[in-house]
């Protein structure tokens, strides 16, 4: 208590410019006696507090404090302004008042080095938005959603849930929720999301279990690929750096370990004519199949 009290007291002295004794005694519920040690620990901690007496005197703050000096490093006030920066597409309007009000009282230069934006390229940055705004409300207001999804299996499904938490991870956002559908906690990836809308059914919060993670099945496949370099830029973006392995200026190794999943091969044929299936034998001959149904679609009449 006499640590917060110390705050208390900085805090209340920055925003009111003046306090008296008796009127700091009354706020913090304690004696005059406890005030004036209080005043005096804060000076012996470099704190520029003085006392002026007489009818019209009272407690102060020298003029030129800011409280960065004594609470916050500099890297500590870059990284807390950063947060503030990267939380604009949570809440903009509140996120942006912190930002000025912190970036004011620190008084100083922000290098203003780093631009969080997480809408796609080439959409419509209002239409990214209204998903992301109905479910932030949901889960802020608990109203229960409704939604058609998708499934990895291609199916549409309609949807009933409680909203817990938005996830940002690998480039997409994803809500974790109870599923009253499945009677369960599950991972909904939100561009898989289609009519969404908010209930007015409110629901009380219940215990998440922790396990509850963004994961696939688990079951991996051990791959050596070949890529040209038309699509190294894919190739850069997508595997771990330490995997890949420059054969020439024309040609990159990877070898990666690649969830074992339907989506995989789709996934190794978005490469095109620029990759080449060095192992296994066993996705060598999926692609092939594949690519013998593509044939027959296409040619089809």
């Amino acid at each position: 208590m006499s640590t917060e009290r110390l705050f208390g007291i900085i805090y209340f002295l920055l925003n009111n410019k003046k306090a008296t004794t008796t009127e700091l005694a009354s706020l913090f519920e304690v004696s005059t006696r406890t005030i004036h040690r209080d005043i005096n620990k804060l000076s012996s901690l470099g704190i520029p507090i003085y006392t002026e007496p007489g009818r019209k005197g009272g407690i102060y703050l020298l003029n030129n404090f800011i409280l960065d000096k004594v609470l916050l490093s500099k890297e500590e006030q870059d990284n807390l302004l950063l947060a503030l920066k990267g939380t604009r597409k949570i809440n903009p309007e509140i996120s942006d008042q912190s930002f000025s009000k912190l970036h004011s009282l620190f008084n100083q230069s922000f290098d203003d080095w780093l631009e969080v934006d997480f809408s796609r390229w080439h959409t419509d940055m209002s239409k990214d938005d209204q998903p992301f705004e109905l479910i932030k409300t949901s889960i802020l207001n608990r109203n229960e959603l409704t939604f058609t999804y998708i499934s990895a299996k291609g199916t549409l499904e309609s949807r009933r849930c409680q909203p817990y938490r938005l996830v940002f991870k690998s480039q997409s956002w994803y809500v974790q929720a109870f599923c009253l559908s499945r009677n369960a906690f599950r991972m909904f990836k939100v561009n898989r999301m289609s009519s969404i809308k908010k209930t007015d059914q409110l629901f009380s919060k219940i215990e998440r279990p922790d396990s509850l993670k963004i994961t696939s099945s688990g079951a991996t496949v051990s791959m050596t690929l070949e890529f040209s370099k038309e699509i190294f830029y894919r190739v850069y973006d997508e595997f771990d750096h330490d995997s890949i392995t420059l054969k020439n200026s024309d040609v990159v190794i990877v070898k990666t370990e690649l969830p074992d999943e339907d989506w995989l091969i789709r996934y190794l044929l978005s490469f095109g004519k620029h990759i080449k299936i060095l192992s296994p034998d066993s996705i060598k001959g999926k692609i092939a199949e594949e690519l013998k149904i593509m044939s027959s679609n296409i040619l089809a009449d």
